[in-house]
């Protein structure tokens, strides 16, 4: 792995590929989307952690394109009152439970965020609502993975959303120290905040790209 190379993320997701970009240009590394992603079958994500999601995700796209430095992740929504629920299926929440609707991504953030609150209520566990987000990174090349980071962030969910920036739960995801969800603060305090933002780091460290 060489300082200058461009990381090529295995995801089309206009939100974390913003988180990316942003974290990344801290340390003046290049993010780009993976060549011909739309032209490659997306690898089943059955692994029971991130981590093996996101290993997976990084060695399956860099078969498909070698030489390449395939950068993927998996990332979610650990909620303390739902037994860490929804986890690794926080983007297919509401369509696993049968939830089906819209095409699009704001559509289907949506529904997950009502199903979320909907299982909050019924559980009946009196707030706070303790939760966090997390996030595991993978590199590989060529089907192997190179290095793996992991970041996450603590909160609270929160009983009505609040923000229209950010995605997925950020509406949801309530910052205590800041009086204000994800979806509330501006970008500078995300890349800071952030799960992806720490795991890139902490993975850009690793190579050797962080003068501290």
């Amino acid at each position: 792995m060489n300082l200058g190379e461009t990381l090529y993320v295995a995801s089309s997701n206009a939100g974390k590929l913003r988180d990316f970009v942003a974290a990344a240009a801290v340390f003046g590394v290049e993010i780009a989307v993976l060549p011909g992603l739309k032209d490659i079958s997306a690898p089943a994500e059955d692994g029971a952690t991130f981590s093996a999601n996101a290993r997976l995700k990084a060695e399956e796209y860099s078969r498909v394109r070698p030489g390449l430095l395939v950068l993927a992740d998996d990332s979610g929504l650990e909620v303390d009152a739902l037994d860490g629920a929804p986890g690794v299926r926080s983007a297919r929440y509401a369509e696993d439970a049968g939830l089906a609707g819209g095409a699009g991504d704001a559509s289907v953030d949506r529904r997950n965020n009502l199903y979320l609150l909907e299982k909050l209520r019924e559980r009946g566990t009196p707030q706070p609502w303790l939760a966090r987000y997390r996030c595991a990174l993978a590199a590989a090349r060529d089907g192997v993975t190179l290095r793996t980071a992991d970041g996450s962030v603590e909160g609270q969910i929160i009983a009505e959303p609040r923000g229209r920036g950010g995605f997925g739960y950020d509406p949801l995801f309530w910052l205590p120290d800041l009086d204000k969800t994800m979806a509330e603060i501006d970008l500078e305090t995300k890349q800071r905040l952030s799960h992806r933002g720490r795991a890139l780091q902490a993975l850009l460290e690793q190579m050797g790209n962080v003068r501290l």
